[in-house]
């Protein structure tokens, strides 16, 4: 069992040379080969009790304990054992604080990523201008299919008039719906460009305001990191 026992402020230093002293007496009547002593352990139990041994004290398992030279100056400070919970608690925040230490580092590459890519508004406007124009030729295709279905569906509506008041051929009426479908397809895909086209200069418009900072001297991952502009497409969609 340690040796501990409760002393005064005014008897601190009298006690640790003592206990050093029989440290010491102890080494010297040890067994060949035996271990010293690592320091002399203090702490205050639970009931306010000044606590010292030769080895770290059981009472004060869950405080910290200071471990003294023999000389009584600070050798090392003995941290509290962690109970279960405290120990998945630390973990947890040391996970925390290591995920956030990765996403600022992160922060800091697209940053300066971003201003390799970007040297100045030109630059990012020509890259705004080639991710539009892949949108707009999807658009200018569709508004040229349009075209081309109204053609083709003039000669099927003309066909239609001698048949007024009377049930249209199975093969003319198959060939009007997919008329109508293919007219449907190609409107809903030029609404679905069009709130590309918006999406679109949103982003850049999120990105160069972040930019411009950046340019002005904002320290890369200091600002919150914008949603990266889209790359332009190699072609257009159909």
């Amino acid at each position: 069992m340690p040796a501990m026992m409760p002393i005064s402020a005014s008897a601190t230093r009298l006690g640790l040379l003592a206990l050093a002293v029989a440290c010491q007496l102890a080494a010297a009547q040890a067994p060949k080969g035996a271990s010293a002593p690592a320091g002399i352990y203090t702490c205050t139990d639970d009931k306010g009790r000044r606590l010292t041994s030769d080895r770290p004290i059981p009472d004060c398992t869950h405080k910290e304990q200071r471990v003294l030279n023999q000389d009584g100056s600070l050798k090392a400070v003995r941290p509290p054992t962690l109970t279960l919970e405290e120990r998945a608690a630390k973990e947890a925040l040391e996970r925390k604080a290591a995920e956030a230490r990765a996403a600022q580092a992160d922060a800091v590459r697209r940053d300066r990523n971003l201003m390799s890519r970007y040297p100045d508004q030109a630059a990012h406007d020509k890259a705004r201008m080639a991710a539009l124009d892949t949108v707009k030729l999807a658009m200018r295709a569709s508004s040229l299919r349009l075209e081309a279905l109204g053609l083709d569906r003039k000669p099927l509506l003309d066909e239609a008039e001698f048949y007024a008041g009377k049930p249209l051929p199975i093969a003319l009426k198959s060939l009007l719906d997919a008329n109508d479908a293919a007219f449907a397809a190609q409107r809903s895909a030029m609404q679905t460009q069009e709130a590309e086209l918006a999406r679109i200069n949103r982003l850049y418009d999120a990105e160069l305001a972040h930019l411009k900072r950046l340019w002005a001297g904002a320290q890369p991952g200091s600002l919150p990191q914008p949603a990266p502009a889209p790359a332009a497409a190699s072609r257009p969609a159909r």
